[in-house]
């Protein structure tokens, strides 16, 4: 059985986050980019494909092909199947919504796991934290403008379900990346993704590759998850050569930065990808968000923050009464 080892090196934690942010950010802009002329599952699988060879370099740079041995598959696989489903219905999403909307509508994370905390681990959150949840739903609303009619809409409400669908399972994945870090390196986290992602991939390829299931469809979203493979031309054979490489760097980072540092501390850094999201919309597509959509962004944005800072505050609270009481 490997040994539980405890991490906790702050300053390195935020260092691989931020370099994961960008990352991802640049991943996203890829996709969106590609997203008009090829399957989502045909990206996922050549990304992963490339990807898994970079982080199996790092597999042997961090201890050799045994380390690839776990005692928790389980734990494995409920993780990867999160990421798989987050990954999924982000990108989905952003076939018809701009970066800046989906962007700002998956980081409303923090706050559903603020609420799931009240009946799944019995947490008291006080009335600052859930209002700060509150604001941040409020924002959701906003940016959704549920209160147009069908003829005014050009986004289905059922769309902005896919970035919540997709921040609720990437914040399990997050915490099970914590719980698994402990006695697991972050290029094998990252390579059991990676693995999983070429095997899910090469199913929709066998279900809906040759696009079958694609004609007729009216979704942008549907389209783009089953459309069929086309080989890429031109530029578009290095922008998939590319994302294969950030996958690799994303992968290992992101497991990185939360092995080595608390979550409370690592996930506002993940806040770097809203601007990010802002600035490849407007600079590869001329996208700035309207008013709108800017009150709910900030909403957001702001409500996320609080109730990170707030959850870090108690924390610290909490240290602090616990070495006093130590003391005496």
């Amino acid at each position: 059985m490997t040994p539980s080892i405890k991490l906790h090196n702050p300053a390195l934690g935020i260092t691989f986050i931020v370099v994961g942010i960008l990352a991802i950010s640049v991943n996203d802009m890829l996709i969106k980019l590609l997203s008009g002329g090829y399957p989502l599952h045909q990206m996922v699988f050549t990304r992963s494909l490339i990807g898994i060879m970079f982080t199996l370099v790092l597999v042997q740079v961090e201890g050799g092909w045994g380390i690839l041995r776990t005692n928790r598959p389980g734990l494995h696989l409920l993780r990867g199947l999160m990421l798989v489903t987050a990954n999924l219905t982000f990108f989905s999403a952003l076939a018809v919504l701009s970066l800046a909307e989906a962007t700002a509508i998956f980081f409303i994370g923090p706050l559903l796991i603020t609420l799931l905390s009240i009946p799944v681990l019995g947490e008291k959150v006080g009335p600052l934290r859930l209002g700060a949840v509150v604001v941040g739903f409020i924002g959701v609303i906003i940016m959704t403008r549920p209160w147009q009619s069908g003829t005014e809409r050009q986004v289905s409400l059922l769309i902005y379900l896919l970035p919540i669908v997709a921040a609720l399972t990437y914040a399990i994945t997050q915490v099970l990346t914590r719980k698994l870090g402990t006695t697991t390196k972050a290029s094998v986290l990252a390579a059991y993704l990676q693995a999983l992602f070429i095997l899910v991939s090469l199913c929709f390829w066998a279900v809906a590759g040759d696009g079958r299931f694609a004609e007729g469809l009216e979704s942008e979203s549907l389209i783009f998850l089953l459309r069929a493979w086309v080989w890429p031309e031109g530029r578009d054979i290095y922008l998939f050569i590319l994302l294969g490489l950030n996958a690799g760097i994303i992968g290992y980072t992101l497991a990185q930065a939360y092995r080595q540092a608390d979550a409370a501390i690592i996930a506002p850094f993940e806040y770097l990808g809203l601007p990010l999201a802002v600035f490849w919309g407007w600079y590869m597509w001329g996208d700035l968000p309207d008013m709108v959509v800017a009150i709910g962004i900030l909403l957001i944005l702001g409500s996320g923050l609080f109730v990170f800072l707030r959850e870090r505050q108690k924390k610290l609270r909490a240290l602090a009464n616990k070495e006093a009481h130590r003391r005496f």
